[in-house]
Protein backbone atom coordinates (compact mmCIF):
# COMPACT_ATOMS: atom_id res chain seq x y z
CA UNK A 1 0.00 0.00 0.00
CA UNK A 2 1.26 3.23 -0.74
CA UNK A 3 2.22 5.71 1.78
CA UNK A 4 -0.81 8.61 1.40
CA UNK A 5 -3.24 6.17 1.01
CA UNK A 6 -2.27 4.37 4.11
CA UNK A 7 -1.97 8.23 5.75
CA UNK A 8 -5.25 9.13 4.10
CA UNK A 9 -7.75 6.49 4.58
CA UNK A 10 -6.24 6.84 8.48
CA UNK A 11 -7.66 10.00 8.58
CA UNK A 12 -4.98 12.65 8.35
CA UNK A 13 -6.69 13.98 5.76
CA UNK A 14 -6.96 13.88 1.96
CA UNK A 15 -4.20 12.56 -0.59
CA UNK A 16 -3.20 16.26 -1.27
CA UNK A 17 -3.57 16.99 3.02
CA UNK A 18 -1.14 14.25 3.39
CA UNK A 19 1.62 15.18 0.36
CA UNK A 20 1.91 18.66 2.07
CA UNK A 21 2.35 16.63 5.49
CA UNK A 22 4.69 14.69 4.13
CA UNK A 23 6.96 17.64 2.59
CA UNK A 24 6.90 19.04 6.21
CA UNK A 25 9.04 15.86 7.26
CA UNK A 26 6.29 15.05 9.82
CA UNK A 27 6.20 11.43 8.77
CA UNK A 28 8.83 8.77 9.70
CA UNK A 29 8.91 5.39 8.33
CA UNK A 30 10.81 2.66 10.78
CA UNK A 31 12.40 5.25 12.58
CA UNK A 32 13.20 7.49 9.19
CA UNK A 33 11.86 10.47 7.67
CA UNK A 34 9.50 9.87 4.28
CA UNK A 35 8.62 12.03 2.38
CA UNK A 36 7.23 10.06 -1.12
CA UNK A 37 4.03 9.51 -0.86
CA UNK A 38 4.42 6.79 -3.23
CA UNK A 39 6.61 4.78 -1.20
CA UNK A 40 4.96 1.09 -0.55
CA UNK A 41 4.60 0.11 2.99
CA UNK A 42 3.16 -3.05 4.81
CA UNK A 43 0.19 -1.79 7.32
CA UNK A 44 1.14 -5.18 9.89
CA UNK A 45 4.71 -4.48 9.76
CA UNK A 46 6.12 -1.23 9.32
CA UNK A 47 6.14 1.23 12.15
CA UNK A 48 4.96 4.75 10.85
CA UNK A 49 4.95 7.46 13.30
CA UNK A 50 3.57 11.16 12.39
CA UNK A 51 4.69 13.79 14.16
CA UNK A 52 5.76 11.41 17.12
CA UNK A 53 2.22 9.79 16.81
CA UNK A 54 2.11 6.06 16.54
CA UNK A 55 -0.19 5.49 12.98
CA UNK A 56 -2.25 2.41 13.41
CA UNK A 57 -4.00 1.76 10.19
CA UNK A 58 -7.47 1.71 10.28
CA UNK A 59 -9.40 1.79 6.94
CA UNK A 60 -12.71 2.59 8.65
CA UNK A 61 -14.51 3.64 12.68
CA UNK A 62 -17.74 2.57 13.93
CA UNK A 63 -19.22 4.70 16.25
CA UNK A 64 -21.95 3.98 18.80
CA UNK A 65 -23.35 6.98 20.03
CA UNK A 66 -26.10 8.47 22.37
CA UNK A 67 -27.46 10.94 20.92
CA UNK A 68 -28.76 13.90 22.96
CA UNK A 69 -31.58 16.54 22.09
CA UNK A 70 -30.36 19.75 20.78
CA UNK A 71 -27.68 17.99 18.36
CA UNK A 72 -28.69 17.48 14.28
CA UNK A 73 -27.81 14.08 12.79
CA UNK A 74 -24.87 16.17 10.22
CA UNK A 75 -22.01 16.20 9.90
CA UNK A 76 -21.63 20.10 9.47
CA UNK A 77 -24.24 23.00 9.70
CA UNK A 78 -23.93 26.81 9.44
CA UNK A 79 -26.26 26.98 12.91
CA UNK A 80 -26.86 23.98 14.42
CA UNK A 81 -24.35 21.96 16.52
CA UNK A 82 -24.30 18.40 15.12
CA UNK A 83 -23.42 15.32 16.34
CA UNK A 84 -19.85 14.65 14.58
CA UNK A 85 -19.05 17.85 16.51
CA UNK A 86 -19.29 16.25 19.72
CA UNK A 87 -16.66 13.80 18.89
CA UNK A 88 -12.36 13.78 19.83
CA UNK A 89 -10.33 14.97 16.68
CA UNK A 90 -8.39 11.66 17.19
CA UNK A 91 -11.83 10.09 15.75
CA UNK A 92 -12.83 13.02 13.84
CA UNK A 93 -10.34 12.77 11.20
CA UNK A 94 -11.52 9.61 9.84
CA UNK A 95 -14.45 11.64 9.12
CA UNK A 96 -17.12 9.65 9.92
CA UNK A 97 -21.18 10.66 9.42
CA UNK A 98 -24.30 9.59 10.70
CA UNK A 99 -25.86 6.33 9.30
CA UNK A 100 -29.73 7.58 9.08
CA UNK A 101 -31.19 10.65 10.92
CA UNK A 102 -32.29 11.01 14.35
CA UNK A 103 -34.63 14.46 15.04
CA UNK A 104 -32.91 17.05 16.54
CA UNK A 105 -35.11 16.88 20.05
CA UNK A 106 -34.82 12.75 19.10
CA UNK A 107 -32.44 10.82 21.56
CA UNK A 108 -30.77 7.64 21.90
CA UNK A 109 -28.67 4.89 19.27
CA UNK A 110 -26.59 6.85 16.47
CA UNK A 111 -24.57 4.89 14.85
CA UNK A 112 -21.57 7.03 13.10
CA UNK A 113 -18.59 5.77 10.50
CA UNK A 114 -17.01 6.09 7.16
CA UNK A 115 -18.38 2.96 6.03
CA UNK A 116 -20.30 4.20 3.37
CA UNK A 117 -20.91 0.43 1.88
CA UNK A 118 -22.17 -1.13 5.37
CA UNK A 119 -24.18 2.53 5.89
CA UNK A 120 -25.86 2.00 2.18
CA UNK A 121 -26.77 -1.31 3.48
CA UNK A 122 -28.17 -0.34 6.81
CA UNK A 123 -30.18 2.07 5.01
CA UNK A 124 -31.41 0.59 1.79
CA UNK A 125 -35.44 0.12 2.03
CA UNK A 126 -35.43 -3.36 0.49
CA UNK A 127 -33.44 -4.52 3.08
CA UNK A 128 -35.65 -3.45 5.69
CA UNK A 129 -33.51 -2.96 8.80
CA UNK A 130 -35.99 -2.92 12.26
CA UNK A 131 -35.47 0.72 14.43
CA UNK A 132 -37.01 0.28 17.64
CA UNK A 133 -37.66 3.26 19.79
CA UNK A 134 -39.06 3.56 23.33
CA UNK A 135 -41.47 6.33 23.11
CA UNK A 136 -44.09 8.57 25.72
CA UNK A 137 -46.95 9.75 23.96
CA UNK A 138 -49.75 12.01 24.91
CA UNK A 139 -53.14 10.16 25.03
CA UNK A 140 -54.28 6.76 25.86
CA UNK A 141 -52.47 4.33 23.12
CA UNK A 142 -54.41 1.45 22.89
CA UNK A 143 -55.48 -1.90 21.07
CA UNK A 144 -56.89 -0.32 18.14
CA UNK A 145 -53.68 1.94 17.75
CA UNK A 146 -51.72 -1.13 17.74
CA UNK A 147 -53.53 -2.86 14.71
CA UNK A 148 -53.69 -0.03 13.29
CA UNK A 149 -49.93 0.32 13.39
CA UNK A 150 -49.76 -3.27 12.88
CA UNK A 151 -51.53 -2.79 9.18
CA UNK A 152 -49.86 0.45 8.41
CA UNK A 153 -51.27 3.70 8.86
CA UNK A 154 -51.64 6.99 6.12
CA UNK A 155 -49.33 9.68 7.09
CA UNK A 156 -50.28 13.48 6.11
CA UNK A 157 -49.34 13.32 2.52
CA UNK A 158 -50.75 10.52 1.63
CA UNK A 159 -48.33 7.81 2.32
CA UNK A 160 -49.65 4.14 3.48
CA UNK A 161 -46.40 3.27 6.30
CA UNK A 162 -45.52 -0.18 6.13
CA UNK A 163 -46.28 -2.84 8.97
CA UNK A 164 -45.02 -1.72 12.43
CA UNK A 165 -44.99 -3.29 15.67
CA UNK A 166 -46.37 -1.52 18.54
CA UNK A 167 -46.22 -2.51 22.47
CA UNK A 168 -47.93 -0.77 25.19
CA UNK A 169 -45.92 -0.74 28.14
CA UNK A 170 -48.28 1.68 30.19
CA UNK A 171 -51.51 3.21 28.98
CA UNK A 172 -53.23 6.59 30.65
CA UNK A 173 -53.13 10.15 30.02
CA UNK A 174 -49.99 9.51 28.84
CA UNK A 175 -48.91 6.48 27.74
CA UNK A 176 -45.71 4.79 27.25
CA UNK A 177 -44.57 2.35 24.40
CA UNK A 178 -42.10 0.99 22.37
CA UNK A 179 -42.32 0.71 18.26
CA UNK A 180 -40.82 -0.99 15.90
CA UNK A 181 -40.30 0.27 11.92
CA UNK A 182 -38.73 -0.94 8.84
CA UNK A 183 -38.33 2.41 7.11
CA UNK A 184 -37.10 5.82 7.91
CA UNK A 185 -39.47 8.24 6.30
CA UNK A 186 -39.61 11.92 7.56
CA UNK A 187 -40.39 12.09 11.20
CA UNK A 188 -42.30 8.84 10.66
CA UNK A 189 -42.78 7.63 14.13
CA UNK A 190 -44.53 10.99 15.47
CA UNK A 191 -46.61 10.87 11.83
CA UNK A 192 -47.68 7.98 12.49
CA UNK A 193 -49.04 8.80 15.99
CA UNK A 194 -50.39 11.84 14.71
CA UNK A 195 -52.13 9.73 12.68
CA UNK A 196 -54.32 8.37 15.25
CA UNK A 197 -54.90 11.29 17.13
CA UNK A 198 -51.88 11.02 19.63
CA UNK A 199 -48.75 13.10 20.27
CA UNK A 200 -45.24 12.23 20.98
CA UNK A 201 -43.73 13.43 24.23
CA UNK A 202 -40.35 11.49 24.04
CA UNK A 203 -39.04 9.60 21.64
CA UNK A 204 -35.79 7.65 21.92
CA UNK A 205 -34.28 5.18 19.47
CA UNK A 206 -32.89 1.80 21.38
CA UNK A 207 -32.25 -0.57 18.73
CA UNK A 208 -31.03 -0.85 15.31
CA UNK A 209 -31.07 -4.11 13.32
CA UNK A 210 -29.61 -6.78 15.93
CA UNK A 211 -27.20 -3.77 17.95
CA UNK A 212 -28.74 -2.12 21.00
CA UNK A 213 -28.04 0.38 22.15
CA UNK A 214 -25.32 0.84 25.70
CA UNK A 215 -27.33 1.72 28.37
CA UNK A 216 -24.58 3.05 30.33
CA UNK A 217 -23.52 5.42 27.48
CA UNK A 218 -25.20 8.67 28.83
CA UNK A 219 -26.75 10.94 26.64
CA UNK A 220 -23.94 12.53 24.51
CA UNK A 221 -21.36 9.81 25.26
CA UNK A 222 -20.01 7.54 22.72
CA UNK A 223 -17.66 5.11 22.11
CA UNK A 224 -16.30 2.72 19.26
CA UNK A 225 -17.88 -0.73 18.26
CA UNK A 226 -16.71 -3.91 20.00
CA UNK A 227 -15.33 -6.62 17.16
CA UNK A 228 -19.84 -8.62 18.46
CA UNK A 229 -21.31 -5.66 17.90
CA UNK A 230 -19.91 -5.27 14.85
CA UNK A 231 -20.66 -8.32 13.79
CA UNK A 232 -24.25 -7.92 14.67
CA UNK A 233 -24.53 -4.70 13.23
CA UNK A 234 -23.40 -6.41 9.19
CA UNK A 235 -25.28 -9.41 9.87
CA UNK A 236 -27.88 -7.16 8.48
CA UNK A 237 -26.38 -6.35 5.25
Amino acid sequence: MRLDKLLANSGYGSRTDVKKMLKTGAVEVNGQVKKDGKLQIDPVNDQIYVLGEYVEYRENIYIMMNKPKGVISATEDLREKCVVDLLDDSLRRFEPFPVGRLDKDTVGLLILTNDGKLAHELLAPKKKVAKRYWAKIEGLVNEEDVRAFEKGVVLDDGYVTKPAQLSIISGDSVSEIEVTIVEGKFHQVKRMFQAVGKRVLELKRIQMGALSLDEQLKLGEYRELTNEELTLLQSQK
